[in-house]
């Protein structure tokens, strides 16, 4: 077999012949940071095609049923901008323009033959993260050892996708071991490094970070991650969108590729990613009408619930009782996200709703366990994988050699034994049950008759951080620990005027104190800041509902 770096050389070769030459563009020198801009000014899109990539996507899919703008066009569109950010962040993995414009000319001449569209997606450009399988594609998830591996049929999602009218156009970049958990960041020996739109010396996030820089810069109207500890939340909240994390088994998973498979303790699981709210429910609505648990055994049969979308168990969205997590009792958020938690609340209090607090309960603890499930076999996963090639498993993001940084999980190199594993899932299993049970106990503080409504909370304890030094994932990774369905929306934008740096408080620990120190207004200025709503077990649609609610109330 070839060395690893000669199959990464010809990898990176293919992918650049797979770009139409005549879309390549004159990109602005490295001292150019925030690059949001830039491909409305290039001279590569034509104005009709900013209008298009420019529209959200409920308003995109009533211009393509009417006719008014067609699949090839959108599709086009789409994917000149998303060549322009991939030039501009790296983001990109599989390239197949040919394929992708055939599929949207068969969903013209089929609206053009019958009038009618082909379902609810019909003719919309959807970007996938680098594990979706799509027939006759490599699938590499950032293993240089999963080069040369083409599909031989497409994951159940994407033949979703498709059944809904849908173009998938192009796959996005991960980091290696799709982990974010390990490093939740995007980076990988054989694409490289992806980074924020906004500020390029600071991290898209990860691992859906290929998502997340594509779809903040308008080269997708909706993309598809996966999270088992963040990895939609994070990059939609350091690239400034809106991505929600359902429950396990709500949107299909089968036919997909994934790290630690056969761990089926905190699952992986799909979401959608996007700078519109209502793409959101689009989405999640019409994967779910197409019964994926026809299709995928692990799917859970739960129909679209348009009453619980309307809130009727949230008092028909009516004087709503929001808790509100200022910090989770392992780190303290840096200014911005404080500031932004203090926004929603005024918002939602004018709005006419009532808001408390919330005290986390055992965050540490759910975190700990959950690295602990994952670390059982991990390094041997990684290991075997890379085993093939002999490439190396990645050690640092940092873009430069310096101080040592410690991974928020790395691989143990000896694993614990079935039996403490299980220990483990039976202490995750009981917290659980504790917190359902302070959940339901609200009921005593809400004033509506019932317990909170959701929780909102940091989606990290900062907005993007350079490179390198995105640490801490339990603001994310205990709801995957819990199940918990939750949403990522956007608020503000670090501003160094007014996100002045606070006195030092009192620090939880060594940590929490290194997470102060990294805090610096210059360094993260302009970098979005997003928060998180969090909801109970399967509750997508309330999930979905409460978050428009939120964002009705921060606009007025």
């Amino acid at each position: 077999m070839s060395h690893w770096s000669e199959l990464v050389a010809d990898k990176k070769r293919r992918q650049l012949e797979s770009i139409p030459q005549e879309w390549l563009i004159s990109t602005p020198p490295e001292n150019v940071l925030d690059v949001t801009g830039y491909a409305e000014t290039c001279g590569l899109l034509t104005f009709q095609e900013i209008q298009i990539t420019n529209t959200s996507v409920d308003v995109l899919l009533g211009k393509l049923a009417s006719g008014e703008w067609s699949s090839v066009a959108v599709t086009t569109a789409f994917y000149k901008r998303a060549i322009i950010a991939h030039q501009l962040v790296n983001c990109l993995t599989e390239i197949f323009v040919e394929r992708a414009l055939a599929r949207a000319a068969e969903l013209d001449e089929h609206l053009k033959k019958t009038g009618h569209v082909v379902g609810p997606l019909h003719g919309l450009p959807i970007s996938l993260k680098d594990q979706l399988s799509i027939k006759g594609l490599e699938t590499t998830m950032g293993y240089v050892s999963w080069i040369g591996k083409y599909a031989e049929k497409n994951a159940v999602l994407v033949d979703i996708l498709i059944e809904c009218g849908a173009v998938p156009f192009v796959r996005t970049n991960v980091p290696q071991t799709l982990m974010a958990s390990l490093w939740p960041e995007t980076f990988n020996n054989i694409f490289g490094r992806t980074t924020n739109p906004y500020n390029r010396l600071l991290t898209c996030g990860g691992s859906s970070g290929g998502e997340g820089a594509l779809v903040a810069l308008k080269g997708s109207p909706l993309g598809i991650g996966s999270d088992i500890g963040g990895s939609v939340r994070i990059p939609s909240a350091f690239c400034g969108l809106y991505g929600l994390r359902p429950s396990y088994g709500r949107i299909p998973y089968s036919g997909a590729l994934n790290s630690l498979e056969g761990q089926d303790s905190v699952l992986s699981v799909f979401g959608p990613m996007t700078r519109s709210l209502g793409g959101l429910k689009t989405f999640t609505k019409a994967v779910i009408e197409a019964k994926p648990w026809l299709k995928d055994p692990l799917a859970v049969r739960k129909k679209w619930d348009e009453e619980e979308y309307k809130l009727a168990d949230h008092g028909y969205g009516k004087k709503l009782c929001f808790a509100i997590m200022w910090n989770d009792g392992v780190v303290i958020p840096h200014p911005p996200i404080t500031r932004s938690l203090e926004l929603v609340k005024a918002a939602l209090i004018k709005a006419g709703h009532t808001v408390i607090d919330w005290q986390p309960l055992k965050h540490r603890a759910l975190g700990d366990m959950t690295r602990e499930i994952w670390n059982a076999a991990s390094a041997e996963d990684y290991k075997v994988t890379t085993s093939v090639t002999g490439e190396p498993i990645i050690t640092s993001m940092m873009i430069a050699p310096g101080p040592a940084v410690n991974a928020p999980f790395r691989p143990s190199k000896d694993g614990i034994s079935a039996y403490q594993l299980w220990q483990v899932q039976k202490k995750r299993r009981d917290l659980r049950q504790e917190y359902t049970d302070l959940w339901e106990a609200t009921v005593l503080e809400t004033g509506t008759g019932r317990p909170i409504d959701a929780i909102i909370c940091p989606a990290a304890p900062y907005a993007a951080p350079p490179h390198g030094l995105n640490r801490y994932t339990n603001y994310t990774t205990v709801w995957n620990a819990l199940d918990y369905p939750a949403c990522v929306f956007p608020v503000s934008t670090v501003d160094p005027a007014v996100d002045v740096k606070k006195p030092a408080h009192s620090f939880v620990d060594a940590f929490d104190k290194s997470i102060y120190d990294l805090y610096d207004p210059e360094t993260f200025k302009n970098a979005p800041v997003c928060l998180q709503l969090v909801g109970r077990t399967l509750e997508e649609e309330a999930v979905i509902g409460m978050t428009e609610l939120v964002a009705t109330a921060l606009t007025h």
